[in-house]
């Protein structure tokens, strides 16, 4: 069982309950797992800002939650969804702090960032994907909905 008060990753990579830690503390990557894999390509394809390439990680009837809103579900759809929270947006980078895979489930703790010509906004998320056939097949992210519109404001 994974201690969720123990965040710490074991200098071997392997958590308890046959996750894996995909970066390891002293910078030597552990085996990837497929998943992992998809997802690690995925939060970095964002720095790139190449909507066709994002939406291409993603099975036809995907669903993707940002948690405070309605989720979506489909390709066009999380094509719109994108498309709409980065308009006015130069940049966004994921910067991903700690993840863990199992079972086809890779969960994010990110910080991510979104540059617009006078600012850069810094939310902390927690991302949930689950990964089918080297696909995105759900995207649930939590985060505080507050916190990021009063960085837009201010």
């Amino acid at each position: 069982m994974l201690d969720l008060y123990d965040l710490s990753i074991p200098a071997a990579g392997a958590l308890p309950g046959g996750w894996l830690a995909p970066w390891r503390r002293d910078g030597q990557n552990t085996a990837m797992s497929d998943p992992l894999d998809v997802v690690r390509s995925f939060c970095a394809a964002w720095s790139r800002s190449d909507l066709d390439e994002l939406v291409g990680y993603f099975t036809d009837e995907a669903v993707y939650h940002n948690i405070p809103v309605d989720p979506v579900v489909g390709r066009d759809n999380i094509r719109a969804t994108i498309a709409g929270f980065t308009a006015g947006v130069d940049k966004v980078e994921f910067e991903v702090r700690h993840a863990v895979a199992g079972d086809g489930v890779v969960m994010t703790e990110r910080i991510d960032h979104f540059h617009t010509s006078d600012k850069v906004i810094s939310l902390p998320v927690m991302g949930v994907f689950e990964v089918t056939d080297g696909k995105i097949a759900a995207w649930r992210d939590y985060f505080d909905l507050n916190q990021f519109m009063s960085q837009l404001a201010g």
